[in-house]
């Protein structure tokens, strides 16, 4: 496996692939001090590769290789190890020297979109078979680049395949395939994943600073809805929905408790649990698998007629219309009882008095003169009504691309610190879920304001450190602040100032270094017991996902429990002796495997599904526990990480002896 990157992101996934999965992997990198390089001119192409490109090898046996090592020395690290590779810039000459060619995977994962997809490009053309992932910001835009390159890698596999069975009746090179060999048919998946942290980080932060939402996995058509259940009363029985997938922390909705991670033994959260373990946890919250549809192209509701006048006219001016309306109905059905008038022409003259139109009640009945002066002192009433509302919806228009400010009587909303890359997409998903959000953003031409503009979303253009600029976003009266931002010392000024503000205020950190996370939370932690704090990473959330995608296309997507993650993936059952022969009850493995669901779709609709780019699985949710898995059978299953490397056999075994 290669991982190219610049950031977090990367060696949290060579270190996902090495430490889960027992991989062996390349990690490229920018070097750590940029020098000035002399020109390369006259000088021979391994020279110049050499000063491009400067690699230090990790190997567990500790023999001392270095760089000069030949393709079998490569080949014999043990599993798990890693070799850094360092370039400053990620050339094709970079990509061979870290092995590319023989590689089964290759994660492109730098923060640059174009520097990502201009190395698959190259990659591509190095290794038709390669399986690609690549870390796309732009949703569309990774969907035609994920097109592209798989239909070069089925011609350039096909042109290749067939030179290789011309060839064969000559002879080939020796160990040309030794890289590969022992590798199941999976290892020649030469597909292209494109995946975006941002997308897959926004709803566990979402999900942190509003308790009870809902985590969705959405991809090749099939929509699976998880959803956070709090714990049931006392004589109240959860609903389990389709399954359980998750017991939440014991400590999830205490202040004073700790986040649950791997390590926190039987408090923390308990993936894929057994029904007596469901049974037995009593007070915990429960992550429930409560949906599953089928998505397809999202309708366009048109808006009525009352959105539309209320996104014109403010509360105020609505109400002061109702009262004229009002006024005028009483003063219609008071003409009727006054001059026994039908109720049509009774209304047609209230209108006529109310705008001064109709001729003076000279000589007519003394009620009928009254309600004349009456509709008259309601038609000097509508004159300023009518100028303001003229007035108003000439503002609205005119500050329609605009930035809303934060309204007076704003309360338990939530305070976005930070619309980068990931506050944009947690954003989106705070109004997908219809909560109110207050935008905090110092850079004036960040990406996420024109998203913000579009929903109509309230902002403060300001910095967090100024005075004023938290109290502006009524931080006073918030539910929650999030803070997203990519300097770790801003997020913790932000929500130190908070603290002051309001101690019992719920607060989420995004932070990238461990350590300094883990010494700001307990801090916080202990400095306001009564208040909820919690701290993420960014590249924490979104490396699983990454790295079951390295795998190969049948992982579907991840969902994240507190500091776990629990993945979903179509396998074959064929070739798996802990699925294969076994009834589904039999099958299911607490804490590591659960069977959801059957694909009932013959292999020649699957590849004729891959082949037209028709995605939508034919799938059968409500299996009984007394199904036999068959060989030729797909099924859709939930694991955790770990689970899933022991079940596609890529865990690293222990050597004889040891």
């Amino acid at each position: 496996m290669v991982v190219a990157g610049d950031d977090a992101l990367a060696h949290r996934l060579a270190a996902e692939l090495r430490g889960v999965y027992g991989e062996r992997v390349t990690l490229v990198v920018p070097p750590a001090q940029h020098g000035v390089r002399p020109p390369v001119v006259g000088r021979t192409r391994a020279t110049a590769l050499f000063d491009r490109v400067s690699a230090a090898v990790n190997r567990a046996s500790g023999n001392g290789a270095g760089a000069g090592d030949s393709g079998s020395g490569r080949t014999e690290e043990p599993p798990g190890s890693e070799r850094l590779v360092e370039a400053t810039e990620l050339t094709e000459g970079a990509l061979a020297y870290a092995g590319v060619e023989r590689a089964a995977a290759l994660a492109l994962v730098y923060d640059d979109d174009e520097t990502n997809i201009r190395a698959a490009l190259t990659a591509r053309r190095l290794n038709p078979r390669i399986r690609l992932v690549l870390r796309l910001y732009n949703r569309r835009l990774g969907q035609h680049i994920e097109a592209l390159l798989d239909q070069a890698s089925a011609l350039a596999t096909a042109a290749a395949d067939g030179a290789l069975g011309a060839s064969d009746t000559t002879g080939g090179v020796p160990g040309a395939d030794a890289p590969r060999a022992g590798r199941n048919v999976e290892a020649y998946d030469a597909s292209t994943t494109v995946l975006s942290d941002a997308d897959t980080a926004a709803p566990a932060l979402a999900a942190t600073a509003v308790a009870g939402t809902s985590k969705v996995v959405q991809t090749d058509g099939l929509m699976l809805r998880a959803v956070e259940r709090p714990p049931p009363g006392p004589g109240e029985v959860a609903d389990p929905g389709l399954c359980t997938l998750a017991l939440l922390s014991a400590t999830t909705n205490d202040p004073a408790g700790a986040d649950g991670s791997e390590s926190s033994g039987a408090q923390g959260p308990q993936l894929l649990p057994d029904e007596r373990a469901v049974a037995a946890a009593t007070g915990r919250g429960t992550v429930v698998l409560e949906n599953v549809s089928y998505s397809g192209p999202e309708l366009n509701a048109g808006r009525g007629v009352v959105p539309w006048f209320g996104s014109l006219l403010s509360r105020r001016l609505r109400w002061s219309f109702a009262g004229l309306v009002g006024c005028v109905v009483g003063l219609a059905v008071a003409s009727v009882l006054v001059t026994g008038e039908p109720a049509l022409r009774a209304t047609y003259l209230t209108l006529l008095d109310l705008f001064a139109i109709n001729n003076p009640a000279i000589g007519e009945p003394l009620g009928r003169q009254i309600l004349q002066l009456c509709s008259g002192m309601v038609g000097l009433l509508l004159l300023p009504v009518l100028l303001a509302a003229v007035l108003e919806a000439l503002g609205t228009f005119r500050s329609g691309t605009a930035l809303r400010k934060p309204p007076r009587g704003l309360s338990g909303h939530v305070v976005l610190l930070g619309v980068g890359k990931i506050g944009t997409r947690v954003l989106a998903r705070l109004r997908e879920l219809r909560i109110p959000v207050v935008c905090i953003e110092a850079d004036p031409e960040a990406r996420g304001l024109a998203l913000a503009r579009r929903l109509r979303v309230p902002v403060v253009l300001g910095d967090v450190t100024q005075e004023g600029v938290l109290e502006a976003a009524k931080i006073h009266r918030a539910h929650a602040l999030l803070a997203l931002t990519s300097a770790d010392t801003m997020n913790l000024e932000a929500v130190l100032y908070a603290r002051t503000l309001r101690p019992d205020l719920r607060v989420v950190l995004r932070l990238y270094d461990d350590d300094f996370a883990t010494a700001v939370y307990r801090t916080l932690r202990a400095a306001h017991p009564g208040a909820l704090t919690r701290s993420r990473s960014v590249s924490h959330l979104a490396a699983p996902a990454f790295a079951g995608a390295m795998m190969g296309r049948q992982i579907l997507g991840a969902i994240p429990v507190e500091r776990r993650v629990l993945l979903f993936a179509a396998v074959d059952v064929g070739g798996h002796p802990q699925l294969e022969g076994r009834t589904v009850g039999e099958a299911f493995r607490a804490g590591a495997w659960r069977v959801l669901a059957l694909d009932t779709a013959t292999p020649e609709e699957r590849r004729a599904a891959t082949a037209s780019a028709s995605r939508g699985p034919r799938l059968v949710w409500d299996l009984p526990s007394t199904y036999v898995l068959r060989p030729e059978d797909r099924v859709v299953l939930a694991a955790t990480r770990r689970g899933l490397a022991e079940l596609l056999g890529r865990r690293p075994r222990q050597r004889a002896g040891t």
